[in-house]
């Protein structure tokens, strides 16, 4: 299992995924909650593997307070995944744009229809499905996308 996070600087997505990539469980929490539920990721009915954080990266360009929250937010989640899951790993955007969509110009909306056809190609409404008949991806959005992404180039990129 992988658990795979996109930080921010107040609150954080994550997907927990099966060997085959399929989420199990996923949200966007406040940050202290996330810390939570790592610290009690053993408690879970599945054993989580490896961790996969977005990290940040340097562009050039000037970056304001809320990044460098979100840099200490990474530090924290990593510190405690560091104690309970034995492979963790950093993924850049980068990673995610060439790995998904082959481009560095590659935006949310280019991964998630990447996402969408890697994982649902053909099904309607992205792959969600209706609350009566769920679909893959049923329960996505904003942030969890990109929490997903992050978890599927990871395996990708080290457990291939």
């Amino acid at each position: 299992m992988i658990l795979a996070i996109d930080p921010g600087n107040k609150e954080s997505a994550y997907v927990v995924m099966d060997e085959q990539l399929k989420p199990l469980e996923f949200g966007k929490v406040e940050n202290h909650e996330l810390l939570r539920l790592i610290e009690r990721i053993e408690e879970k009915p599945y054993t989580v593997s490896y961790c996969a954080i977005e990290m940040v990266a340097c562009y050039g360009m000037p970056v304001g307070k809320e990044v460098f929250d979100t840099c200490v937010w990474i530090g924290r989640l990593y510190q405690e995944a560091y104690n309970r899951i034995p492979r963790l790993g950093f993924i850049y955007r980068a990673d995610v744009k060439e790995n998904l969509c082959y481009s560095m110009k590659a935006k949310d909306g280019n991964i998630i229809q990447a996402l969408i056809d890697r994982f649902a190609y053909g099904v309607p409404n992205k792959g969600k499905g209706t609350k009566k008949d769920p679909g893959y991806f049923y329960g996505f959005k904003a942030d969890i996308w990109q929490a997903y992404a992050v978890g599927v180039t990871y395996a990708d990129l080290y457990l291939k």
